[in-house]
């Protein structure tokens, strides 16, 4: 085999039934997803109520319906590894960033609602995989979001059967128009103690009001208020005191696809400056000559491999029911900064275009950078593992 003949586009191999799905998620994107989102403004993060019920409607069809739920309450039981390759795929077009395949394969709940009774399973799980309910997750407080534990200022006061929850959240994304939320607050009046219990709350309960944050995308986010919110016992997940470890189980979990999806995105955009780089003439000769461009599109294509591997790394071992905090969090690192600086290339080798709406790397920048942030700090991750390493 001669250079020309060696295929540079693989790695790691995925199990064949993964590789089946990948290229089911990458057709319904190319042929169906894609056309419809390119006729919405360059900003937007949801379709028109029609064109989005005809691309669930093709999505359940092709069997791509809450695929990271269980298969027993609706879902498609996909394991880590599979959300992963979803995730990735999902994450290639314009509202990829964050809202994947534009909702078209439904909407998760918080996979720690499986781990609730018979009862909210049903209500709250199931309507979302069945009737397309919207949630929230209620962690950040303005105190800081990098550490629950400590940084918990929302109360929880048991009157009785019944729990009053006063304090504000931060940072909540989709809370505006979400049908319910699980809201993390603090029941132990202890000083020492974690005492953080997980509530399961709907979104129209007297006492609860949002108000929009502005941020650097288009998109979002809310602080969340809860004044004297009252809610029954049957609302707690789980028994007092174990908030901590539910929300600890859903981060970890949740950082893992979190990855696989700003590298699918910043695949996306070294395919465009690939393309450009190809048909751009400059200074008598295609912008593909140039070796400072070569050298861009090499260190990219080298940097993504590498954030692909650990994330499937992540994925892997936590199919294999490992403890994966530290893989977590290696993962999401690498795959947040890679992207930024694979889609920061990308502008530059597109120079002007690159700035411009017309083409999503604009977007993809702005939205990568919030990436660095959501799901924990770089900062705060390498040191968690920092202590871990000095540790042992």
């Amino acid at each position: 085999m001669n250079s020309s003949d060696a295929d540079i586009s693989g790695a790691w191999e995925l199990p064949e039934h993964l590789v089946m799905l990948r290229d089911t998620i990458s057709r319904f994107m190319i042929e169906k997803v894609r056309p419809v989102e390119e006729r919405q403004p360059h900003d937007s993060y949801s379709l028109p109520a029609a064109e989005l019920a005809a691309l669930r409607k093709a999505a359940r069809a092709a069997g791509l319906w809450c695929m990271a739920s269980p298969e027993e309450y609706g879902g498609g039981g996909l394991g880590l590894l599979g959300q992963v390759v979803v995730a990735e795929e999902a994450a290639k077009c314009r509202m990829g960033a964050y809202v994947p395949a534009c909702g078209a394969f439904g909407i998760d709940p918080p996979s720690v609602i499986w781990l609730g009774t018979e009862e909210q399973r049903r209500k709250y799980g199931v309507a979302g995989i069945e009737g397309g309910k919207k949630n929230f997750v209620a962690i950040s407080e303005a105190g800081g979001g990098s550490d629950p534990s400590r940084t918990i200022k929302t109360r929880a006061e048991r009157t009785g059967d019944r729990y009053i929850i006063n304090g504000t959240k931060m940072w909540i994304t989709g809370a505006e128009n979400a049908d319910w939320g699980i809201v993390f607050a603090r029941t132990d009046r202890s000083d020492g103690g974690n005492g953080i219990t997980a509530f399961v709350v709907d979104r129209e309960t007297p006492g609860i009001s949002c108000h929009e944050i502005g941020v650097i995308r288009s998109y979002a986010p809310y602080e969340v208020v809860f004044d004297n919110v009252e809610v029954p016992e049957t609302s707690r997940l789980g028994e007092e005191g174990q908030g901590f470890a539910i929300c600890q189980k859903w981060l970890v979990h949740a950082r893992v696809p979190y990855a696989a999806g700003v590298i699918g995105v910043a695949q996306a955009a070294l395919s465009i400056a690939i393309d450009w780089a190809k048909q751009r003439n400059v200074h008598k000769s295609l912008l593909s000559d140039k070796q400072a461009i070569q050298w861009m599109i090499a260190d990219s294509e080298m940097e993504l491999r590498a954030a692909r591997l650990l994330t499937y790394q992540a994925a892997w071992n936590g199919d294999l029911g490992k403890d994966i905090k530290t893989d977590a969090s290696i993962a999401k690192v690498v795959a947040t900064e890679t992207a930024g600086r694979v889609v920061d290339r990308c502008v530059q080798i597109l120079g002007g275009m690159g700035l411009a709406r017309e083409m999503p790397l604009e977007r993809w920048y702005r939205e990568l950078r919030i990436k660095r942030i959501g799901e924990g700090p770089s900062e705060v991750h390498r040191m968690v593992l920092a202590r871990q390493l000095l540790r042992s």
